[in-house]
């Protein structure tokens, strides 16, 4: 059976259902699995399998304590009507590369792909390992984590869910999915401050041991439903794999060939996925990571210096407006071979000095990721010309990947066949994405959105109608010193 560890090691040594329940471990690393799991089939056995058996296959992979029947009904209940597109996933070839589109589900953005099976596999952990405590699902969000995860946990039976965001730096349509959520155990709170501001509170909130002891006499166990939980990050490799067998499916690549994978990424969770797939034996030739003008990992990968002095950028891109990429911790436990005293050793040094320097050794292992950038001008020139070109629609984030993935290709030569994770619907980020196509100016969010859809007929995910009639039903503002009394308060 498989365990799970902490990246800066300790003598924890968890199942699946554990970790999914902890969510961070108590020495505030991450869990990764102590020994890395291999496919009970290839990939090539995979071909022609819907996306949900090929989630079955990669989920129960990593989380071997749940039975296959549990596994199933996770699956099955996440990925059904809920996402727009039959295929759940579908593969859109447009300039040159192949774009996966993962925001058909109920809240138009990657997120959902994690955030709509998570709830069924903390229930089935809950049970499997007989807590009777109400799980409190604390997460802070660029934009997207959040709405996903309410939407995923509103009136699930045991739980309550709080999610913090950013005041300044969401969009309208983001902000209004997450203020007019309904549900009676959602609690959304904007703070005064950026992402990495919430980010880090909930970090704080959750290794306050005296909190969680009195959490606990009250019957409350705290858990995350950001992609620090190896419950929200697992199910992502899933569709890297699916990518790839659509992709072969359309012939533009032969079963066995290598791909180029180009993800925009801030917390690098998403971009994480695609390096676990790798390991579970995608063929992979560079990992292209995409940052906006907060390229913190642009420079890191280049140089190897992690370093989040610098200046905050709020962008038209705001998913990726983060400087601290948390799941980078568990990368660079699989480049340093494991090594969890030097994780802790340099996340101890992020803490002190806000940066550090990796070693040759994790240097040698980040050769296989590319890192490059895109400022909002060439993000919105990547809209206009994508579609202008192939009457394509990209969202901010997207563009943000695409322009890179353009980059890479001139300044290498590297013609390698691209899968692009496509994160968002267009509709989410309207006005720039309209007047990046050249469409005039409009009063607000909303009205871009009719504008959009009105121009180019594309039509507008359900889940983004009409949130601008329903009423506010989360208005709190607050700072980020008071987020653990907030918490404490709805509990």
């Amino acid at each position: 059976m498989n365990t799970y560890v902490s990246t800066r090691g300790g003598e924890e040594r968890l199942n699946a259902a554990q970790a999914v329940i902890r969510g961070l471990s108590g020495n505030k690393g991450l869990f990764v699995p102590e020994v890395f799991p291999q496919l009970p089939v290839s990939i090539e056995e995979m071909q022609g399998m819907k996306y949900q058996d090929v989630a079955k296959i990669v989920i129960g992979t990593f989380f071997d304590d749940y039975t296959e029947e549990e596994i199933a009904s996770c699956v099955e209940r996440a990925y059904d009507s809920k996402f727009e597109a039959e295929d759940v996933v579908p593969v859109v070839e447009a300039g040159d590369a192949c774009f996966l589109e993962l925001y058909h589900g109920r809240t138009a953005a990657f997120k959902d792909m994690a955030l709509s099976i998570l709830p069924h596999l903390l229930k089935t952990a809950v049970k499997k390992e007989g807590e009777d405590a109400k799980i409190c699902i604390l997460t802070a969000t660029s934009g997207d984590t959040g709405k996903a995860a309410l939407e995923g946990f509103a009136d699930v039976e045991g739980t309550e869910i709080v999610v913090f965001f950013p005041e300044i730096g969401v969009s309208e349509v983001q902000r209004r999915q997450m203020t007019t959520q309904e549900g009676k155990n959602t609690h959304v709170f904007a703070i005064r401050g950026n992402f990495d501001d919430a980010q880090t509170g909930v970090k704080k909130i959750f290794n306050d041991e005296e909190m969680a002891a009195r959490l606990a006499a009250k019957g409350v166990k705290l858990s995350s439903a950001n992609s620090i939980n190896i419950g929200r990050l697992v199910p992502q490799v899933a569709y890297y794999i699916y990518g790839y067998l659509k992709m072969v499916e359309m012939g533009k690549i032969a079963m066995g060939e290598k791909i180029n994978v180009v993800v925009p990424t801030g917390n690098f969770g998403n971009i994480l996925a695609s390096y676990y797939a790798c390991k579970l034996g995608l063929p992979v030739n560079r990992f292209l990571c995409a940052s906006n003008e907060n390229k913190v990992l642009t420079d890191f990968i280049n140089e190897g210096v992690y370093d989040t002095r610098r200046k905050f950028y709020v962008t038209n891109s705001p998913s990726m407006d983060i400087l601290i990429s948390s799941n980078l911790e568990r990368l660079l436990y699989e480049l340093s071979g494991g090594d969890a005293a030097e994780i802790r050793r340099l996340m101890a040094a992020l803490d002190s000095e806000k940066h550090y320097e990796v070693s040759g050794k994790i240097r040698e292992g980040l050769a296989a990721f590319y890192g490059g950038f895109a400022d909002v001008a060439d993000t919105d020139a990547a809209i206009g010309r994508m579609y202008r070109e192939n009457h394509y629609l990209l969202d901010t984030h997207t563009a943000v990947a695409y322009k890179v993935y353009e980059d890479y290709r001139e300044k290498t030569g590297d013609t390698t066949p691209a899968l692009i994770a496509s994160t968002a619907s267009p509709y989410k980020f309207a006005k720039s994405v309209a007047t990046s196509i050249g469409l005039p100016e409009e009063k607000d969010d909303f009205a871009y959105v009719e504008a959009l859809e009105k121009a180019t007929g594309v039509p507008v995910e359900k889940g983004l109608r009409g949130i601008d009639k329903k009423p506010i039903l989360h208005d709190r503002v607050i700072d980020a010193c008071d987020m653990a009394a907030e918490v404490e308060a709805v509990l």
